[in-house]
């Protein structure tokens, strides 16, 4: 789906016949999840005649999120029950933690191993975050204001790193322009990612990094945390983002992986450098993109865990590809 394609008369019909709506975001929220739903209550709260409620299933949100605006506002169950969804930022409805059988779904994703749940489904998997997505379909619909910009672009920041995944082009530059121009604070929102790191943060990364293994000629690097250890940090699961980057940072490193001992089971995040590591999410009923993946193990132990995923890479001769 290319940006000409995007249905937006869809869309804007499907909005004005509901009479309420909810938000979604996924489990485990990242900023451009809570980005892109955010920025979208933004426009939508400008009808009046509509009950509007942004929802996550999630009992914490990321605190250095804190400056989104109506970040507050988010619930943690739906209070409407015959709502139009809109999922933001999601590979599969499972992933948004209720049961939304035959409930209508309008889908706003860039991932391309979404499985298209929505009645209507709005994937570009060429853009570089679901706000993108979500800007290029509702500018032509709404005004975007100073405080959905702010929202789309603290997205767009965070799954872009900064503007440095292969994602990033001319086109991704030119909206971030247009939401500078629109309100968004560039300096102001780079603060919030950059300079706000919990002590929590960093007692797990020093645990985290103790933990290096680097495997088949150093092109595959391992990290990972033990439950207690994330105890005793008291880190929570933002606090653990941005970690497997440390891992793939490394020269010769083209694959990494971290692992993470939680209570619902072994949560992984693959990153690779070129190659498609979303076919090793795919395997375990995963998903994500090329050069970054994940899903969550819940039959095996932690080294039986990183076991399995590094057989699998070999099955898949994923680095062949090196």
């Amino acid at each position: 789906m290319t940006k000409k394609e995007l249905p937006f008369e869809d869309v804007r019909v499907k909005i004005e016949e509901a009479k309420s709506i909810t938000i979604l975001s996924h489990l485990n929220p990242d900023a451009d999840t809570l980005g892109t739903a955010l920025g979208i209550y933004a426009l939508l709260t400008k009808d009046k005649s509509k009950k509007i409620e942004v929802v996550n299933a999630s009992n914490a949100l990321p605190l250095y999120l804190d400056f989104l605006p109506n970040l507050k506002k988010i619930k943690h169950k739906m209070d409407y029950t015959d709502s139009l969804i809109i999922s933001c930022d999601c590979g599969s409805v499972d992933r948004l933690g209720f049961d939304l059988t035959d409930r209508e779904i309008l889908n706003i994703d860039h991932h391309h191993s979404n499985t298209g749940y929505g009645v209507i489904n709005v994937i570009v998997p060429e853009y570089a975050s679901a706000s993108q997505v979500a800007y290029a379909l509702f500018d032509r619909l709404y005004e975007v204001d100073a405080k959905a910009a702010t929202c789309f672009y603290a997205a767009l920041l965070s799954d872009t790193r900064y503007f440095t995944t292969s994602s990033v082009n001319e086109e991704v530059f030119s909206v971030a322009k247009d939401l500078v121009n629109k309100g968004a604070k560039p300096d102001k929102i780079a603060y919030h990612f950059t300079q706000r790191r919990s002590l929590a943060s960093v007692r797990i990364l020093e645990k985290a990094l103790a933990s290096l293994s680097l495997y088949q000629e150093a092109k595959i690097a391992v990290l990972f945390v033990t439950r207690e250890e994330i105890v005793a940090s008291g880190a929570k699961v933002s606090d653990m983002e941005g970690i497997v980057d440390y891992a793939r940072s490394l020269a010769t490193v083209e694959v990494a992986l971290f692992a993470m001992e939680l209570k619902e089971g072994i949560r992984i995040s693959l990153r690779s450098k070129k190659v498609d590591v979303s076919q090793v999410a795919l395997a375990f009923n995963g998903g994500g993109h090329k050069v970054a993946a994940g899903f969550t193990l819940t039959q095996c132990n932690l080294q039986q865990s990183i076991d399995r995923i590094l057989e699998k890479i070999n099955e898949l001769g994923l680095m062949n590809e090196t």
